[in-house]
């Protein structure tokens, strides 16, 4: 039901659909010092979930990471009224049934503020992707700015996939590249931003996990680094990241 990746630090998996295409999602849960528990892109509110959820000790903060992740938010706002529930920019407007209680931005709510830190994704506004570094395990969680479609998965989805230019079990950012970045100068200094976090983990919300620092790519392909010292940063990230985020590069100077 729950997976621990590290100390306070679990992610759990579900089945997802998305326009007839199954591609999964991923939730993560952070332990925070005292004890709360901080929720990323909530799944279905199910029995045995909510149960190993509060054996965890008590939810009390819920963020819904962009304008597309925000389908099973309600119900845990409902199964949980005491919880602070964070919305992505832009997630408000669309989602005007639900009562949050502040939007994401650089400034991250004091209660979690040194521990898990935000970053808005910038260039992409439609999407309103907000990106988190959780300092104690050094794990960076992503949602829809990094995909890892695994090769064992949905044959469709992962036809559909090569067809829009990504790859099977290799991260890929085609979908806030191809489709959703309007300014890749800002996407830019977003990725710049990443860098200088210390990243030993990345936790994606659809596919494959991207491993650990200095682990090898699945299916044994070097890693590729690019001219410059953003890419010779990024060279050691876990699994294939720094492929995945060349594109971001390309053509900004």
């Amino acid at each position: 039901m729950l997976r621990k990746l590290d100390d306070n630090l679990w992610v759990a998996e579900q089945p997802l659909k998305v326009l007839g295409l199954e591609v999964g999602a991923r939730m993560t849960i952070v332990r925070l010092a005292n004890g709360a528990l901080w929720v990323h892109s909530p799944l279905r509110l199910t029995p045995e979930r909510r149960q190993a959820i509060e054996a965890l000790g008590p939810v009390r903060f819920l963020v819904a990471p962009n304008t597309l992740h925000h389908l099973f938010i309600g119900e845990w706002m409902a199964g949980w009224p005491a919880a602070r529930a964070y919305a992505s920019p832009g997630l408000p407007e669309k989602r005007k049934d639900l009562r949050f209680h502040g939007v994401l931005s650089e400034q991250a709510p004091s209660e979690w503020a040194r521990q898990v830190a935000v970053l808005p994704w910038h260039g992409a506004p439609s999407l309103g992707e907000v990106v988190f570094f959780h300092h104690a395990s050094r794990t960076l969680v992503l949602t829809d700015s990094l995909h890892n479609p695994r090769s064992d998965g949905s044959a469709l989805a992962n036809f559909v996939f090569k067809l829009l230019g990504g790859r099977t079990d290799r991260p890929s950012t085609w979908l806030i590249d191809r489709v959703i970045n309007r300014d890749r100068t800002a996407a830019r200094r977003t990725v710049d931003t990443i860098l200088q976090w210390d990243i030993q983990r990345v936790i994606l919300a659809h596919g494959g996990d991207c491993g650990r620092r200095g682990q090898q790519q699945q299916g044994g392909e070097p890693i590729h680094t690019g001219s410059g010292l953003a890419f010779q940063l990024f060279r050691d990230l876990p699994g294939s990241v720094l492929p995945a985020f060349q594109k971001i590069y390309y053509d900004v100077g």
